[in-house]
């Protein structure tokens, strides 16, 4: 029997038999527009006609309106069912059904091109049932944008190949991505209810090793706020990130998808955000996003333009 994966339990079978967590009320500083409008129309129909998956909908993006109005979309490739059960997430999880489609990188470069993007954020399922992760597939999908957009500049946020030989790093690497995203998601100390199937130092270690291999590369990692954290622990990540050397920091507040989900610990106020912006500037990243409504992908390619600028400046 086919699972059909707008039916909550079969999306989530692991979380079935959770108890439900209530979903407080939103705050009026996370309340966004339902989307709507021409760009954010023309955006799907580019997606569903090049047969794409988009986290912005499979993680129930609150920005998906925006972006998508503005020609922005997140590619999310290797299917749309992940290996991992992470409390969090939004996305189908279990076995996938499909073998890796050979022909996906073609389509999603057909798809940057004809968005005419000149940022695009390409993002992955986790795969633990690929022998390397899925890394080549990411390195194909990579030179198959740069040769239909050369001018394009690409930031792949990808999976922690956990279970992988360390070297299908490099095959991701050598691929030579402008940006490499990692999301550490939250503190060490939550792993274990929060992202079970990860490991806090193992994430780290691989932003470290992406700046081994290539010194020059962009790297990048975010946390959401709201889990049940401390200031304390969210200050200790962003020393092991810079001990790491990561450029990028994003915090953004956690939404719950759905009751099964993790419970929303509390609603980060903006003042907050505005603190944690400037204490991480202050130890050393080039580019920091905290807001509310901060995603990985939210407004990337402005983000990219400034965190470029910011390392010309202090290279000079």
């Amino acid at each position: 029997m086919m699972r059909d994966l707008k039916i909550p339990a079969q999306r989530h079978p692991e979380k079935a038999r959770r108890q439900d967590n209530p979903q407080p009320k939103k705050p009026d500083w996370i309340r966004v527009k339902a989307p709507s409008g021409k760009g954010y129309e023309t955006t799907r129909d580019i997606m569903r006609d090049n047969g794409l998956v988009t986290v912005c909908e499979e993680a129930g993006c609150p920005n998906v309106g925006e972006c998508w109005s503005q020609g922005h979309a997140t590619m999310m490739i290797m299917g749309e069912v992940c290996t991992r059960a992470c409390t969090f997430c939004n996305i189908a999880t279990g076995k996938p059904p499909e073998d890796l489609d050979a022909f996906e990188p073609g389509r999603v470069a057909h798809a940057v091109e004809k968005l005419g993007l000149n940022h695009v954020v390409i993002t992955s399922v986790d795969r633990d049932d690929i022998t390397d992760g899925g890394a080549d597939h990411f390195a194909q999908t990579i030179r198959a944008v740069r040769h239909r957009s050369p001018d394009t500049t690409i930031e792949i946020l990808t999976p922690d190949f956990i279970k992988c030989d360390p070297s299908v790093l490099e095959t991701v690497v050598e691929a030579r991505p402008d940006v490499f995203n990692h999301n550490l998601e939250t503190v060490p100390g939550l792993y274990p209810e929060v992202r079970p199937g990860a490991r806090y130092f193992h994430s780290l270690r691989l932003l470290q090793r992406v700046k081994e291999l290539d010194p020059m590369m962009f790297t990048k990692s975010g946390i959401m706020v709201g889990l049940g954290e401390d200031r304390q622990s969210v200050m200790q990540v962003m020393e092991d990130m810079r001990a790491a050397d990561i450029d990028f920091l994003t915090i953004g507040q956690y939404l719950q998808p759905t009751p099964k989900h993790h419970a929303v610990d509390r609603f980060v106020h903006p003042d907050e955000f505005a603190a944690y912006e400037k204490a991480a500037y202050g130890k050393g990243f080039l580019m920091v996003s905290a807001t509310p409504l901060t995603r990985s992908s939210y407004h990337a390619g402005d983000d990219f333009a400034r965190m470029r600028s910011a390392r010309q400046a202090k290279m000079a």
